[in-house]
């Protein structure tokens, strides 16, 4: 079933066009207003109410040989339920549907209403923080109303745009505006990074997950975040792109539960008029590369540390936000051109987009009840590691990927680089192993964070 409304969802997607865009020329034409737009497009906008278990914080003396017994007749936590409120969009008649991950992220009970007061239950088929998206599927749903995708990539300052969704649950509702800029890369909600459509259609709390769309229906964009002192809509409202929905859909049908991004393989920075000079530019603009891991796809295209990368797929990047948002959307398995400058000079080079390797084998251990820290979970460092953790792409060695209850109170945490334990260097998950199974009274760690080089020292 799942299978069936994702192709027929990638059908509607390969015929969609850009229509034309029309402003309103005469008295009546304004007098109209946004009457027909709203018919046709409010139907495939839905409320979404999503339910999660989350439990509650454990006694920081629970299980301890001494004070546990201070603490034994205190009420033992419970889990408590989470609501939350949101709206989401329908992308084909079988009802798959996308939202934000902030509404509907680890929910374990999904009930969507639609605007003629019909119910259905979802599950998530794909979600992914980092963005703020996920893709759902309504149960048992068929022949619904839809929007359809539009390239975002097309959109314009100064179009007019409808804003759609629940805000503050009154139900659902429709605010109108402009298209008030691209290329928003510097805003963030919750643990979201992305790059944005700005508008000054109304966003309030509850708009999360709704559609932005265009004088002629189509979709360019999901509501997600405002900029605002009050809590309500000042007029600074963000949207996510389209073409990475699409991205997100195509990689549902695949089967993905996460997002899969590109992974350059490489770090860079902005290009600011102090530096344009120096690296052959006339103006400031693009990203200048400063590393390069071994196995970058950049690398293998040959870029350089100190090549400034103007163009991806013919669309500027001067920021890494850009940057990612670009290998997103072009797609695993793309090859994109990418326009760079070296010592004054334009080049063009085709570069392939791939998720980071699992090379070397990241051989995840988790610590037995014998080990000085029991149920620690480590993983060797590879590029795969690099990219989820946000590490420097020197880093080596074994990274805690959880620390477990006991590792936890001494104070480990995930993204912890393990490089010393008891005098020993530590390469592989095996050497972290044998270590701390050979620990007797005393322990001590070299722990890296970040840029600190810590020191634990424990007796056991």
């Amino acid at each position: 079933m799942i299978r069936a409304a994702l192709i027929a969802l990638a059908v509607g997607l390969s015929t969609t066009a850009v229509a034309e865009t029309k402003i309103p020329q005469t008295q009546s034409d304004i007098a109209f207003g946004f009457a027909p737009l709203v018919k046709q497009a409010a139907p495939a906008v839905v409320n979404i109410f999503a339910k999660r278990v989350v439990q509650a914080r454990q006694s920081p003396f629970s299980g301890d040989p001494f004070f546990d017994q201070f603490f034994r007749n205190f009420s033992s936590p419970q889990p408590r339920v989470e609501n939350s409120l949101g709206s989401g969009v329908i992308l084909s008649e079988d009802g798959i549907v996308v939202s934000n991950y902030h509404v509907v992220g680890m929910s374990t009970d999904i009930r969507v209403q639609l605007n003629d007061r019909s119910e259905y239950t979802a599950e998530v088929l794909l979600a992914d923080e980092e963005s703020d998206l996920a893709i759902l599927k309504l149960n048992d749903a068929e022949g619904l109303p839809f929007l359809r995708l539009r390239d975002s990539d097309n959109v314009d300052v100064g179009e007019l745009v409808m804003a759609i969704g629940n805000p503050f649950g009154v139900g659902q509702t429709v605010t109108s505006g402009i298209v008030s800029g691209l290329a928003r890369s510097g805003v963030a909600t919750g643990n979201a990074r992305g790059y944005f459509i700005q508008t000054d259609a109304a966003i309030n709390p509850g708009n999360s997950g709704g559609a932005l769309v265009d004088v002629n229906g189509d979709l360019i964009g999901i509501n997600t975040s405002i900029l605002t002192r009050s809590g309500g809509s000042n007029g600074i409202g963000f949207a996510i792109p389209a073409r990475l929905v699409a991205q997100f859909v195509d990689q549902a049908r695949e089967g993905f539960q996460s997002f899969q991004r590109p992974w350059a393989g490489m770090f860079g920075q902005p290009v600011d008029a102090d530096m344009a000079e120096g690296l052959g530019l006339d103006r400031a603009g693009g990203i200048v590369i400063t590393d390069l891991h071994a196995v970058s796809p950049f690398l293998q295209a040959e870029f350089e540390p100190g090549d400034v990368i103007l163009e991806l797929d013919g669309q500027p990047v001067n920021t890494p936000a850009e940057m990612i948002f670009r290998m997103s959307v072009a797609g695993l398995g793309s090859e994109v051109d990418v326009l760079m400058v070296r010592e004054g000079a334009e080049q063009t080079r085709k570069v392939k987009m791939a998720i980071a390797p699992e090379t070397p084998p990241r051989d995840q251990l988790t610590t037995g009840r014998r080990a000085a820290i029991p149920d620690l979970v480590i993983s060797n460092i590879n590029p795969a590691v690099l990219s989820s953790f946000g590490l420097p792409l020197s880093a080596e060695g074994v990274i805690v990927e959880s620390p477990g209850e006991i590792g936890a109170r001494l104070g480990l945490r995930a993204g912890d680089v393990l490089r010393v334990i008891d005098g020993k260097d530590i390469l592989t998950t095996s050497d972290a192993d044998k270590a701390l199974r050979a620990v007797r009274n005393r322990l001590t760690l070299e722990v890296q964070r970040g840029t600190q080089r810590l020191v634990m020292r424990f007796r056991l």
